[in-house]
């Protein structure tokens, strides 16, 4: 029944939840729920208490290999399983693979400290369990801890993990809305360039059209002065008159000249400025570039520091291990050196008693004065040895006290290069910050160009309407100058012939301001890449910096790990020790001799 419910469920994708709890599952059971957890993608929690799961070691692998393979369980519940310690070791395998599971319920089952060692071993490598429980499994409390402490860092590295997450979705966002700003923008630009050039066309069309009528009325004024020939006689008079009008006209077109003249060497400072301003921008923005780069060396450095510290810590560590391993072996020589001495005094005693059993009858009173003497040197040579003993004693403490405060000393560097790695971290974020303010103010400084620069087109476009009113006074004067002077055609033919070039050069005024807009569009293209290679680089600084956490917290858990193992070291000794002690009191001569008496 339960092969087909779980080969059922295999296939299933609707089911979050399985409790199967006291069912006595065992082996078979096992096999199909490793089935199950390879093929399943949507239970998310199982609980499986009371099925003797661990009972046998075939079955409980073939369980581990699905949880290996399974990358959706969230929790798990091996309550009461009847799992020992090579099942907390393919347990341990397991976890080091998978990447879903949070919380897994181990109580009640005999892991002992091989696999308490295991799964502490296999939680370097896992960082997603974030709540393991394994009461009632004879684990010391050493190891408790140590799993604890891990856990701590899982769910530490989880939530520095997601503000580092928010933090660069907001910088994205933030980027992203400057560069919706920026395209708006330029597409504004681009809208009123496009209106600037319609109006320029109609402008040029509204030209064409009024040059066409002054060549009909040129036309017209040819037809007329055949018939005013026969006129000229009267108009002698007045053409002393026109030409003092003529003269002043061209006062006035020389004016006009020296005008255009001055206003194109106004444009032309105008253009000069803009560029120096834009080389200034360019000068700033390398500068910046170069004051990151250092920072970004001075980082470095720091890291450099931090590492060389580690290095220093870890050779402390490593003297005080060889200490430890010295004071370890003076004690078993020492203890060695007893132990013989112990031996030799027995072979003595049983020389002794020999001697005393063949004489016995003979040398009663010998052999009591004899004994007497035994037992007043035993009692001497027994108080010799407690002596040893509480000195041994001391010894001990001292060392257990020396490591003590070597661990607190350790406990304190470590936290301080947490906190200022925190803090290192805050004022990197910090100065990011401050990048952000400063590249948003020289978007505003290009905004504020772009602004003066349309406000100059504008001025441009007015001052080239007025001209263009000008020239269209000019116009009337003209015709009413030809209605008067009708023998100067030709000489009118050159003025007109003039302001045509004028206008042409005003034409080429126009399309050079124009070249001047194009590489106006230039440099801000140029500086919306140069703002997208700046938001690249902070990118990778942020990953670099994020690897160099990663790499600092695993060797903060190293440091940890280490520190533990010394810790199951000196508990191992100090219990060795102890049963030397006990085994040797009780293995004294002195029960023997009361016995006997």
């Amino acid at each position: 029944g339960l092969r087909l419910l779980l080969n059922g469920l295999c296939s299933n994708t609707t089911v979050k939840s399985l409790d199967l709890k006291g069912n006595n599952l065992r082996t078979m059971g096992a096999e199909a729920l490793g089935k199950l957890l390879r093929q399943n993608k949507s239970i998310r929690s199982l609980t499986l208490e009371w099925n003797s799961l661990g009972m046998w070691e075939e079955g409980f692998s073939f369980f581990c290999q699905g949880l290996r393979a399974n990358n959706f369980l969230q929790h798990l519940d091996l309550r009461n399983n009847q799992i020992n310690h090579q099942g907390a070791g393919e347990l341990a395998m397991a976890l080091t693979q998978n990447t879903s599971l949070q919380e897994l319920d181990l109580r009640w089952n005999n892991i002992g400290l091989l696999g308490g060692r295991a799964l502490l071993s296999c939680l370097h490598s896992n960082k997603t369990l974030k709540k393991l429980e394994l009461a009632g499994n004879n684990v010391p409390g050493d190891i408790l801890k140590a799993v604890e402490q891990a856990l701590d860092h899982n769910q530490d590295r989880e939530t520095i993990l997601s503000e580092a997450q928010n933090q660069v979705n907001i910088l994205s966002k933030e980027v992203l809305s400057l560069k919706d700003e920026k395209n708006k923008q330029f597409m504004d630009f681009v809208d009123t360039v496009d209106k600037q050039k319609e109006e320029r066309a109609r402008s040029e069309k509204m030209s064409a059209a009024r040059v066409s009528q002054l060549q009909e009325a040129l036309d017209e004024q040819y037809s007329i002065l055949n018939s005013l020939k026969t006129k000229l006689q009267m108009t002698e008079a007045a053409l002393a008159l026109s030409e003092q009008k003529a003269h002043s006209l061209g006062e006035l077109l020389s004016a006009m000249k020296q005008e255009q003249n001055s206003m194109a060497e106004c444009h032309f400072r105008e253009l000069q400025q803009q560029k120096q301003e834009g080389a200034d921008r360019e000068g700033r923005l390398l500068h910046d570039l170069s004051a990151a780069s250092e920072k970004n060396l001075l980082l470095r450095n720091q890291v450099d520091e931090l590492e060389r510290k580690c290095k220093v810590q870890q050779d402390q560590l490593f003297q005080v291990k060889q200490d430890l391993t010295n004071t370890t072996a003076e004690l078993k020589l020492r203890a060695v050196e007893a132990e013989e001495r112990l031996e030799m005094e027995k072979r003595r005693f049983k020389q002794s008693l020999e001697d005393m059993e063949s004489l016995r009858v003979k040398e009663v009173d010998r052999v009591t004065q004899h004994m007497e003497a035994s037992e007043r040197s035993l009692h001497s040579r027994i108080q010799r040895l407690e002596a040893i003993r509480t000195s041994l004693e001391e010894e001990l403490s001292q060392v257990k006290a020396a490591a003590l405060t070597e661990r607190g000393q350790a406990e304190e560097e470590l936290i301080k290069v947490r906190s200022q790695a925190r803090l290192e971290e805050q004022q990197r974020l910090e100065h990011l910050e401050e990048k952000l303010r400063l590249m948003t103010e020289s978007r505003d400084e290009a905004q504020n160009c772009c602004l003066k620069q349309k406000e100059m087109v504008a001025e441009a476009q007015a001052k080239a309407k007025q001209l263009s009113l000008y020239a269209d006074g000019l116009r009337k004067r003209l015709d009413e100058l030809q209605q008067d002077l009708d023998n100067k055609e030709e000489e009118r033919v050159t003025e007109l012939n003039k302001v045509k070039v004028e206008l042409q050069e005003q034409i080429g005024h126009l399309a050079a301001e124009r070249t001047a807009q194009d590489g106006l569009r230039e440099k801000i293209a140029a500086l919306e890449r140069q703002l997208k290679a700046l938001s690249s680089n902070h990118r990778e600084a942020l990953l670099d910096k994020e690897g160099e956490i990663s790499l600092l917290l695993e060797k903060l858990r190293m440091k940890e790990a280490e520190i533990s193992r010394v810790r199951e070291e000196e508990a191992q000794r100090a219990s060795f020790l102890q049963n030397a002690i006990m085994a040797y009191v009780q293995g004294s001569p002195l029960g023997t001799l009361g016995s006997r008496k």
